[in-house]
């Protein structure tokens, strides 16, 4: 029965797989978690405790809805439960228009609570905006893009676009040697999304 849903793709943990990435793009408190895992390697409750600062009963009850997603996994080996994370990557193709979402947007999205410049451009312009704001933050991260011309391409107002690219640039430094996918990651420098420049 395993072999024959491999050959053939296996659509269940396709769409498992999409709803659970949706569901750490929409909160924000679970995102933060999946990505303190993925950069720690394994942890305990007591690491996530102290090192994320929320109370016990809620890091128990997240990690319980990120092993049921399926990109935690918890090892129950030993007598303290050690959690790791499962390199997760979605790539999205609506009509050639092609992005992929990997840890990084997720650690982005986790950051935003606590960072009033990705909370504001997450309240006013949404998920998408902040997707397309971590295209330009790579290249300029990198040197590869001056600051004006991300700032200029990302459409919003020129001083919140610079702030907006100083907190994902942080994000982009943070999540460079983490993310797994980090490659798959649309560049803006590779892909403009317009003919200018």
């Amino acid at each position: 029965m395993n072999c024959m849903s491999k050959a053939a793709g296996d659509p269940e943990r396709a769409i498992n797989g999409l709803l659970s990435i949706a569901q750490l793009l929409e909160e924000p408190r679970l995102a933060r978690l999946y990505t303190f895992v993925l950069r720690e390697g394994d942890v305990t409750i007591d690491d996530i405790v102290a090192a994320v600062e929320i109370p016990r009963t809620t890091a128990y009850s997240d990690m319980g809805t990120l092993v049921d997603l399926g990109v935690l996994t918890r090892d129950e080996e030993q007598k303290t439960h050690t959690y790791s994370a499962v390199p997760i990557t979605l790539t999205a193709d609506l009509d050639g228009d092609e992005y992929t979402v990997t840890p990084t947007l997720i650690e982005a999205v986790g950051r935003s609570p606590h960072d009033q410049d990705l909370d504001l451009l997450m309240e006013r312009y949404g998920l998408g905006k902040l997707a397309a704001a971590l295209t330009y933050a790579i290249p300029y991260a990198n040197g590869e893009m001056s600051e004006r011309v991300a700032a200029r391409e990302l459409d919003l107002q020129q001083a919140f676009a610079i702030a907006v690219l100083h907190a994902l640039r942080d994000v982009v430094q943070d999540m460079e040697t983490v993310d797994p996918h980090f490659e798959d990651i649309r560049n803006a420098r590779d892909h403009p999304p317009s003919a200018e420049d």
